[in-house]
């Protein structure tokens, strides 16, 4: 995964260089993501080196054909993920910046910010010995059971409202991403993997339940 999120800051970045018109539309876009890459790339890194290893990657890496489909899905991932600012940095027509990119930023910040919160609330819960063996429900994880989804949602739907300023056509089929990202984490392979796992691990504790009851997957206030 944090090689994943390194490729996603080098296309980023080369997609601009193959464009050459560096807007400032363009050079925000790229900046977002490279931030993001970044961040989230140095995050997943540490917490592999914390664990002494990422276990999924074990698990495929033995087996050629599950390991080809593994970085294939991968390959699609960042593909449509990226796509809006692979369209936007390509373009050679500028609009000047509006309200669609100011709330688009917007969105940005706040997905960002976000999730940056909730992946550091849930590394300095971890860390402290006398919270083995429990769940987190403080903090951002007090009011959505997977705030840094809900973050990486809003951050990747922001990049295409601003992206969008400048499309026409066919160009249009990139809001693809936004949804593609949420499909993926609501549907896939990031909240039903964490919640079975939950209900494995905590399924007897009726703090759990109680949690579970009370609190929304993503969105905070909105339970179903």
């Amino acid at each position: 995964m944090f090689s994943g999120s390194g490729t996603f800051a080098l296309l980023a970045v080369q997609s601009l260089r193959w464009g050459g018109h560096y807007h400032l539309r363009q050079k925000v876009q790229t900046g977002m993501v490279v931030t993001w890459g970044l961040r989230l790339g140095g995050h997943l890194f540490s917490r592999v080196m914390a664990a002494g290893g990422d276990s999924r990657f074990n698990k495929v890496r033995g087996n050629p054909k599950v390991f080809f489909m593994y970085w294939t899905v991968q390959a699609l991932w960042i593909l449509a993920t990226l796509l809006p600012t692979l369209i936007l940095n390509l373009e050679k027509k500028d609009k000047v910046i509006g309200i669609r990119d100011y709330i688009g930023w917007g969105l940005w910040g706040a997905g960002f910010l976000i999730e940056t919160l909730a992946d550091r609330q849930k590394s300095v819960f971890r860390a402290d010995p006398d919270n083995a063996g429990k769940f987190i429900d403080s903090g951002l994880w007090s009011v959505s059971r997977h705030p840094n989804y809900l973050g990486e949602i809003l951050l990747w739907s922001g990049m295409y409202l601003s992206a969008s300023s400048v499309m026409s056509g066919w160009q249009h089929v990139s809001v693809i991403s936004p949804f593609f990202v949420w499909f993926l984490l609501t549907r896939v392979s990031g909240i039903p993997i964490l919640e079975r796992q939950g209900m494995k691990r905590y399924g007897s504790d009726p703090r759990y339940l109680e949690y579970l009851k009370n609190v929304p997957v993503l969105f905070p206030f909105f339970k179903k």
